[in-house]
């Protein structure tokens, strides 16, 4: 039997029981499946030119992860994403679906933010200048994106 070695100061975490770090209710992932579910028939048939993807980096490596991103194999790029929540996260989303939207990185054209409380939607367009509106309707996709939740 072999006794641990330890070293002055030396902090002891507790046992990992479950590092599984991720908030996300049932219907949180419904709303999830369901947006995903819809859109992806439309990809398949050529209705929609990006293909919806679940929770999907943005970039390769340790980049934000939308609850749903409409991607273009193209070019490698991220056109649209849609990120779901309650009333208390609507502000928070917007702030980055906004940040994302109006950067360089991604290549996103258009965002959405879905509040599952109050069956709300609010887009935001790249330039729209901080300022969402209330709609579901994606020009990008030329789709309303409310039946599908």
């Amino acid at each position: 039997m072999t006794t641990p070695v330890t070293y002055p100061g030396q902090v002891h975490p507790a046992p990992i029981v479950n590092d599984m770090s991720v908030n996300a209710p049932i219907i949180h992932q419904r709303i999830i499946a369901r947006l995903t579910a819809k859109l992806y028939p439309l990809y398949e048939s050529g209705k929609i030119a990006y293909e919806p993807l679940p929770e999907t980096m943005l970039g390769e490596y340790s980049s934000p992860t939308p609850d749903v991103i409409l991607y273009e194999n193209d070019t490698d790029q991220t056109r649209v994403i849609i990120e779901v929540c309650q009333t208390r996260g609507v502000k928070g989303d917007l702030q980055k679906v906004v940040q994302l939207t109006d950067g360089a990185l991604y290549g996103i054209q258009e965002a959405f933010v879905y509040d599952y409380k109050t069956e709300k939607w609010l887009r935001y367009r790249k330039g729209d200048g901080g300022q969402a509106t209330e709609s579901s309707f994606s020009e990008v996709l030329q789709i309303d994106l409310g039946p599908f939740v």
